[in-house]
């Protein structure tokens, strides 16, 4: 089993483990990596495309806790020397939110993996914001062939 302690803060190397590209990119550091668990962060920015009105909108966490689910398995190729395939968000079984998070502060977002098989997976998924739970789902991805 693969777990780190270190941070991957490097925006560039992040962005070379998941599909997305600038200006949709919604995760910009690594937090933890183990089999079945990853934690990603986003420092919402001001100029990011979910941002209004000095907060982050709904769509934008949904977004977020999908790229933590893409982070995890980009993670997972590069671990294994390969290119990390494209994946989508196959389906969000419940999503929750509790609050908007304010520009410039800080998620972080730990998503479980229940089941992975055959490039679908289930997780479950929290962020915080300041120590406090704000949002949460379950949604399954699927990896493109």
């Amino acid at each position: 089993m693969n777990v780190f302690t270190k941070k991957i803060t490097d925006k560039d190397f992040i962005g070379k483990l998941i599909p997305q590209k600038a200006p949709f990119v919604m995760v910009d550091k690594l937090l933890h990596f183990e089999e079945k668990k990853v934690v990603a962060g986003l420092t919402i920015s001001e100029e990011n495309i979910f941002s209004q009105n000095n907060k982050f909108t709904a769509p934008g966490l949904i977004e977020h806790m999908a790229q933590t689910v893409a982070l995890y398995t980009g993670y997972q190729f590069f671990l294994k020397e390969e290119k990390a395939p494209i994946g989508y968000i196959g389906a969000i079984k419940k999503a929750e939110i509790f609050e908007l998070p304010l520009v410039g502060t800080e998620l972080k977002t730990t998503a479980t993996i229940l089941h992975d098989i055959m490039g679908v997976t289930l997780v479950a998924i929290e962020t915080e914001c300041d120590g406090k739970i704000i949002a949460a789902s379950e949604m399954k991805t699927v990896l493109a062939n």
